[in-house]
């Protein structure tokens, strides 16, 4: 069960950026090794650190009503590019657009897989394989 999400999580997360990829000329990703090595990575980001991140800023996240939690989406969509080879992102304005994309595409996919019931336990069971 675990191994089915995290295949079918990451094959979403290569689709949506690839349609960032697509819409946003400020959005540069190579041929397919960096697309898929930054989609490992940003599924990877939101199962394990954007968590950690979340909590540590739950005041900042509280104080801003949630909006935060977007700039902490921008971070690690930022971290997938800071990773991966061949993976560039230009501008301010292409890293929102961006970001609302791979959320919007995401989401999408996730329903559409089925994917939003058992992405809670999932995502503890991945933290805690990698945590021991």
């Amino acid at each position: 069960m675990l191994i089915g999400f995290l295949i079918l999580s990451w094959l979403a997360n290569i689709v949506s950026l690839a349609v960032a990829d697509w819409l946003f000329d400020g959005v540069s990703i190579g041929h397919w090794w960096p697309l898929l090595l930054g989609a490992a990575v940003l599924g990877i980001a939101n199962t394990i650190v954007k968590p950690i991140i979340t909590l540590l800023a739950l005041p900042i996240v509280i104080m801003t009503l949630g909006l935060a939690l977007f700039a902490i989406n921008v971070a690690m969509l930022a971290l997938a590019e800071w990773i991966a080879p061949d993976f560039s992102i230009n501008g301010f304005w292409t890293y929102i657009g961006a970001t609302i994309v791979v959320w919007l595409v995401n989401w999408l996919l996730h329903g559409l897989f089925g994917l939003r019931e058992t992405s809670k336990s999932a995502q503890r069971q991945a933290r805690d394989v990698v945590t021991g």
